[in-house]
């Protein structure tokens, strides 16, 4: 029999009673009444019941009978109001059923390895290992639509931004200053590899100097990094690029793309202009360049005072450049001692040794720091930080760096477990005037804090030959409940200026010219001046999502061991293929 599908199960309400309808779908339920049976059918778009009765269709009914979870059906049959008292109004369909007058079944199903209910609690490896049943679950299925609604929203405001969409190559040149690059061998230049792109960054800024103006590109990147929950080894970027522009002209564009992503997706109206920090000022008051702004227990830097304290600990700590800071944590003087005593481990990944407490009870300051400080000075730290009764008050002492690191830590963690942090609230935040370098003692070398085609300010331009740490660069980050979703900067589009940015990287003439050859030629042919952004919309919509994992955002993703369980990559390949790329493999 041809099956012609008429509608999806959710395509008709009351006011269809009567019509007959074909459908196709997935049997979620099967429930035997003895005559009567009924059976839930399932689509991408919703449920319908359907009845099959003896009386109407004994052949549909012997079909039913036979009919199990996540069979593949087709039926036909005419749109009825349900029996009252048995209407479910949890349902689009359900005030309405379907009289079942024929029935197929496409293709049965084995017994399923896990239940498809969202509520059943199902091990992540099992899930990966049947991606393909794993995002018949009704979660994943609404993630993946809002993804192509978001997609598909962002296309229409850009195009109406005057921006165009313009793919750029997946086999390009390899050019590591960032993360590791996944490599491509070549089989017809035998020993020359390409390079899967982190980023089309390069290849943007050269359609600046084309003259396209805006570009955009909803596109892949791939990074061979360390995985987290928040990182998979291919990614998708909102990858923009504007000519003629000052940061504030794509501060404008971009927080209406937001405002209008944010309401078309969650129905949520996002306040514009959205608030600004210097990184100095991110990192001095949060110890974090990507800070949660919706929530307090800001840093407060008490040095001055430590330094009247009788502590050895406090003074040497000083005396060496060091800082004492603390965060006030609202309310919670009643934390356990074993708690307090557990904070000093949560630390250590971040270099930090000792964590102090100080409670502020009815009867006055408790702290093992009382002995070290005059009531006086307890009394101006406690004003310092905000204090009043109830309070715990957490103070570090230690090198900037780890001070800023451990405390932004713990703020995040303590936040989370007092449940701190407000649901259903999205705070954006513009973090910009970042360093354009940072020293790493290590490689004994300037690193780009963004990357090395960022654009410094110009009146630091001069700063190269006498002070590269204090130059400036036009970077910006767009933040967004403390995670860090875009990254952009307004790019050099002067020959020299490039030069000197190279210079300071310790990345030599010949160097600069075999890796970016073709960009700083291009540079000298009326490269216009130009900036951009990239956004993570993997990130994005995680958030949107409240998803606790990026990977239940997107269809088919990979492990924290960037494996894909479900087709067993990366593998083995025959000694023919490794031949043909002229490669062994080294044992």
């Amino acid at each position: 029999m041809v099956w012609n599908r008429s509608c999806y199960c959710d395509q008709f309400t009351k006011e269809a009673v009567g019509k007959e309808v074909s459908l196709m779908g997935w049997v979620q339920t099967r429930r035997d009444h003895g005559g009567l049976i009924f059976i839930d059918l399932r689509d991408r778009e919703g449920l319908v019941q359907l009845v099959v009765d003896p009386q109407r269709s004994n052949p549909a009914h012997d079909e039913a009978r036979k009919v199990r979870t996540e069979y593949v059906i087709a039926a036909r049959g005419q749109v009825s109001l349900r029996p009252e008292g048995t209407i479910n109004p949890n349902l689009k369909t359900g005030e309405i059923e379907v009289l079942v007058q024929q029935m197929e079944i496409l293709n049965p199903c084995r017994a399923l390895p896990f239940t498809l209910d969202d509520s059943n609690p199902v091990s992540e490896e099992l899930r990966l290992r049947y991606r393909y049943l794993d995002l018949r679950r009704p979660t994943l299925q609404r993630n993946l639509f809002l993804r192509h609604k978001v997609s598909l929203g962002i296309r229409n405001y850009l195009d109406r931004k005057g921006f165009i969409e313009v793919e750029t190559p997946f086999l390009t040149k390899s050019t590591p200053e960032g993360a590791r690059d996944y490599l491509v061998p070549s089989r017809v230049n035998p020993g020359k590899f390409y390079a899967l792109p982190q980023s089309p960054q390069l290849f943007k800024q050269l359609l600046m100097v084309a003259g396209f103006d805006r570009y955009y590109q909803i596109v892949k990147c791939f990074r061979d990094e360390d995985l987290r929950a928040d990182r998979q080894p291919e990614f998708t970027q909102i990858d923009m690029e504007f000519s003629f522009i000052e940061p504030e002209d794509l501060f404008a564009v971009l927080e209406g793309l937001m405002a209008e992503i944010f309401e078309k997706a969650r129905g949520i109206k996002i306040p514009a202009p959205f608030p600004r920090l210097s990184y100095q000022e991110a990192m001095a008051r949060y110890g974090i360049d990507k800070p949660d702004t919706r929530y307090g227990m800001e840093l407060k830097d008490i040095t001055s005072l430590a330094a009247k304290s009788t502590s050895d600990l406090f003074q040497d700590t000083i005396q060496a450049g060091g800082l004492v800071k603390g965060i006030n944590v609202k309310g919670e003087s009643h934390m356990s001692r074993k708690e307090l005593d557990a904070l000093p481990d949560l630390v250590k990944p971040y270099g930090g040794k000792r964590v102090f407490w100080l409670k502020i009870t009815e009867e006055g300051p408790q702290s093992p720091l009382t002995k070290y400080f005059t009531a006086e000075a307890l009394s101006e730290i406690i004003q310092i930080m905000g204090g009043e009764k109830g309070d715990l008050l957490v103070i570090m002492a230690d090198k900037p760096d780890i001070v800023a690191d451990s405390l932004g830590f713990l703020r995040q963690h303590l936040a989370e477990k007092l449940r701190l942090i407000p649901e259903n609230s999205f705070n954006f935040l513009w973090v910009v005037d970042f360093p354009l370098l940072e020293f790493d003692p290590q490689q004994g070398r300037y690193l780009a804090k963004h990357h090395p085609f960022t654009s410094p300010v110009d009146e630091d331009i001069p700063l190269f030959k006498s002070d590269p740490s204090r130059i400036r660069a036009k970077a910006y980050d767009l933040v967004l409940n403390g995670q860090e979703i875009g990254g952009g900067s307004i790019r050099i589009h002067r020959r020299e200026v490039q030069n000197l940015m190279f210079e300071a990287l310790g990345i030599k003439e010949e160097e600069a010219r075999r890796k970016f050859g073709f960009l700083l030629e291009a540079l000298e042919y009326g490269a216009p001046p130009h900036g951009g952004i990239a956004l993570g919309l993997d990130r994005i919509l995680m958030i949107l999502t409240d998803a606790p994992s990026i990977r239940d955002v997107i269809a088919f993703p990979k492990t924290q061991k960037a494996i894909c369980l479900m087709t067993d990559a990366p593998s083995l390949v025959e000694a023919e293929q490794l031949k043909e790329l002229h490669l062994k493999i080294a044992t």
